[in-house]
C-alpha cells in the first residue's frame, strides 16, 4: 500500500514537473541546437570583415612619455591605465586610456608624430572607418550616434565603448557596424543571424533582463527543477517495472 502510495506522489510531481518546466526544456533543446549547428564566427560577422594585416611602424614617432606630460598638463590629476598604438583613417595614434575630470574612465587619442590629441570621429569618419572594414563595399543605408542613455539592457551593443556611431548597410543580413567614436577602432559587427543567436541565447540563460548573467536565479531553479523532474521519471520508471521479489 505505501509503494503505491510513493508510485503515485512520484507520478504527480513527474507529471506536472513536465508541465511546468517542459516549455523551458524545449526552449534549451531548441536554442542548444540553433548553437551547435551554427559558426560562431559567422555569427559573429566576421566573414563579412577585410583583414586589415598588421599595424605598421612609422618612422619619426614621438615618446610616449610626452603625450603623457602633455595628458598630466591639463589634467593633472588624471590617472592612466592603459596606453597602445592604434590606426584611424591611415594614420597612427595613442589611444592612452585614462580619467577624466569626473574620475571616469575615458579615452583619447594623441598622433604618433606631432602629438596633438584628436577629435572625436564625426559622421563621415565613422561611415569611412565601418565601409573600410567590409571585404564587400555596399551601401550605407543610416548613421546613428548613440550614448549611454541610448543603450538598453536588451540593446545589441551593450557593455561596449560609448559614445558609438552604428552604421548600418544595405545589406541583406541588414548588418550594423558598430564605431567608437572616442577610439575610432570597430567595436562590433552585428547581423540578423546574430539577433536571433541574441535572443536564442535570452532564452536558454533565462536572463530577460541583461541577457549575459548565466548565473541568474531563474536558471538555477528551473536547472533544479528539471533535474529534479528527471530523477522523478527514473524513480517511477523503476518503481513500475522492478520485479517483485
Amino acid at each position: 500500500m505505501r509503494s503505491r502510495n510513493y508510485k503515485f506522489f512520484i507520478r504527480k510531481i513527474h507529471r506536472y514537473l513536465g508541465v511546468f518546466i517542459g516549455i523551458q526544456v524545449f526552449l534549451w533543446t531548441v536554442s542548444g541546437i540553433f548553437f551547435s549547428w551554427t559558426n560562431i564566427n559567422e555569427i559573429r560577422g566576421d566573414h563579412l570583415r577585410k583583414d586589415i594585416g598588421k599595424l605598421k611602424a612609422i618612422e619619426g614617432s614621438i615618446s610616449p612619455a610626452d603625450v603623457r606630460s602633455k595628458l598630466l598638463e591639463t589634467s593633472p590629476e588624471t590617472k592612466i591605465t592603459s596606453f597602445r598604438i592604434v590606426r584611424v583613417l591611415d594614420e597612427n595614434y595613442f589611444e592612452v586610456t585614462h580619467t577624466n575630470s569626473e574620475n571616469q574612465k575615458a579615452i583619447s587619442l594623441f598622433s604618433t608624430t606631432s602629438g596633438d590629441k584628436r577629435d572625436p570621429v564625426s559622421r563621415s569618419e565613422a561611415e569611412h572607418i565601418a565601409t573600410s572594414a567590409l571585404s564587400n563595399k555596399t551601401e550605407v543605408k543610416e548613421t546613428v550616434y548613440l550614448e549611454e542613455k541610448d543603450l538598453g539592457s536588451h540593446h545589441e551593443y551593450r557593455e561596449k565603448i560609448v559614445p558609438a556611431w552604428a552604421v548600418t548597410f544595405d545589406h541583406p543580413e541588414n548588418l550594423t557596424v558598430y564605431v567608437s567614436a572616442e577610439n575610432g577602432q570597430v567595436q562590433s559587427f552585428r547581423t540578423r543571424s546574430w539577433r536571433v543567436f541574441d535572443f536564442l541565447w535570452m532564452l536558454h540563460t533565462m536572463d530577460f533582463i541583461g541577457r549575459d548573467d548565466f548565473n541568474n536565479w531563474v536558471l538555477r531553479v528551473f536547472s533544479a527543477l528539471s533535474l529534479l523532474m528527471i530523477i522523478s521519471g527514473f524513480l517511477y520508471f523503476y518503481m513500475t517495472f522492478r520485479k517483485p521479489w
